[in-house]
C-alpha cells in the first residue's frame, strides 16, 4: 500500500491558502483516481483505492499543520505502510511559486509540519514532494504569507504546480521514486 500525504489546516477560512497547497494536491489526486477523501481517522480525513492494482491511501491530516505528524505515524502504524512507501507534500518558501522539488530525505527546514512529521515518524528518511510559494514581500510576516492566498497573477502557475506534483505521485505508482525524481526535478 502506497501512503501520498498533503499537508495543509483543515476549515474553510485555509482553504487555497498557501500553506494548503498540499491538501489540493490531494484533492486533485482523488479526483483522478476516484478514490473520495469520506472516511475520518488517524486524526485525518482520508480515502482508500486503487490505481493499476496498487493500493492507495490518501491522507488530509486535520491536526493543523504542526501536528501533522501525529496523523502520519498514525495511518503508517495502523497499515504498517514502509517508509519507502509514504510521501508527503507540502509547501515550500524556498522555492518559486509553480516550481516542485521531490527529495528521499532531508531536515525540515523549518517548516513545522515536516518538523512533527519527522519528530513522529523517528527519521528525515521518507519521500516528499515540496511545492514552491516563495518568499513574502519584505515587512510581511511568514504566518500572515502562508495563510494568505495565492496572487491572481499567481493562479494558473499555481494550479499547475499541482497538476505536476499529481502526475509524480501518478508516476511514483509506476516506477521508484528516484526515478521519478530524476524525472521532475528538471
Amino acid at each position: 500500500m502506497k501512503l501520498i500525504v498533503g499537508l495543509g489546516n483543515p476549515g474553510k477560512q485555509y482553504e487555497h491558502t498557501r500553506h494548503n497547497i498540499g491538501f489540493e494536491v490531494i484533492d486533485e489526486l482523488s479526483r483522478e483516481f476516484s478514490i473520495p477523501l469520506d472516511q475520518s481517522k488517524f486524526k485525518g480525513l482520508y480515502g482508500i483505492g486503487f490505481y493499476k492494482g496498487e493500493k492507495i491511501l490518501l491522507l488530509k491530516p486535520l491536526t493543523y499543520m504542526n501536528l501533522s505528524g501525529e496523523s502520519i505515524r498514525a495511518a503508517v502504524d495502523y497499515y504498517q505502510i514502509d517508509l519507502e512507501d509514504l510521501v508527503v507534500i507540502y509547501d515550500d518558501l524556498d522555492l518559486p511559486v509553480g516550481k516542485i522539488r521531490l527529495r528521499q530525505k532531508g531536515s525540515p527546514g523549518g517548516h513545522n509540519g515536516i518538523k512533527s512529521t519527522v519528530a513522529h515518524l523517528g527519521t528525515q528518511q521518507f519521500n516528499r514532494i515540496r511545492i514552491g510559494i516563495d518568499r513574502p514581500e519584505k515587512g510581511m510576516s511568514v504566518p500572515d504569507y502562508v495563510l494568505g492566498r495565492f496572487r491572481q497573477d499567481e493562479l494558473m502557475t499555481q494550479a499547475e504546480a499541482v497538476k505536476k506534483s499529481a502526475g509524480a505521485c501518478e508516476a511514483w505508482l509506476e516506477k521508484p521514486f528516484l526515478e521519478v525524481m530524476n524525472e521532475y526535478n528538471q
